[in-house]
């Protein structure tokens, strides 16, 4: 990634990331040694990362993809908050709405942290609007929701029909524009499995006005990863 981010900086905003789905970073985090965060603030130190994630503090078991369930206010994830915070940079992370309550601690626990939440932790419409309204350091990411079908399950998508984004969800987001951005989730190295994703989130982008396409789709992220004085 940092490689990408060299040769192509015009088209790569690099994320440094000590998740827990990573075999070399699965111990530290079962035994909560914080001695992985030096490995972080290393990455961080070089200036090419603008962002750390995804984080998987809690995530449910997916193919190849063993459950993670870590305490969202807990040691580590408190001191990968500390560095965002050091470095003013965003954290990507990735927890399920069975911990939405440590969640909402850790957002009250460093309001001067922007935390991006993967999925929006596939919450169901009136949990992401309660989540927004009270917690101002938060962005709702929208990777996965917009895919015709989640393999997971079906409500996890934001679609009515497989392809129409539910009016109430339009509203929200059209109401609360600086508080979204789209993703395409992790690459399945399939290129059917990569033209879905794209073709999906081109076609959720087109059913936003001008306006919040323009934020939704670029924006918002720039703002979080750009330097701010």
């Amino acid at each position: 990634m940092a490689d990408a981010v060299k040769r192509r900086p015009d088209l790569f905003i690099g994320f440094a990331s000590i998740s827990p789905e990573r075999r070399a970073h699965r111990r530290a985090w079962e035994d909560q040694d914080l001695a992985l965060l030096e490995e972080l603030d290393g990455l961080l130190a070089t200036g090419q990362f603008k962002g750390i994630g995804e984080i998987s503090a809690v995530h449910f078991p997916s193919p190849g993809f063993p459950e993670s369930d870590y305490d969202p206010t807990g040691p580590m994830m408190g001191g990968i908050m500390a560095l965002a915070r050091k470095y003013r940079v965003p954290v990507l992370v990735h927890v399920e709405s069975t911990r939405m309550r440590e969640l909402a601690a850790l957002l009250e626990a460093f309001p001067d942290v922007n935390l991006i939440w993967a999925h929006g932790g596939y919450t169901p419409l009136f949990l992401a609007r309660r989540m927004l309204e009270r917690h101002p350091n938060l962005t709702y990411e929208l990777s996965a929701r917009t895919w015709p079908r989640h393999p997971r399950s079906p409500d996890y998508t934001i679609l009515q029909d497989g392809r129409s984004v539910w009016p109430e969800w339009l509203e929200l987001i059209e109401t609360m524009p600086g508080r979204f951005i789209i993703g395409t989730d992790a690459s399945h190295r399939s290129l059917e499995s990569e033209r879905m994703k794209f073709e999906s989130v081109q076609s959720f982008l087109r059913q936003l006005s001008p306006a919040t396409r323009e934020r939704v789709a670029q924006a918002n992220l720039l703002g979080l990863t750009e330097p701010r004085p």
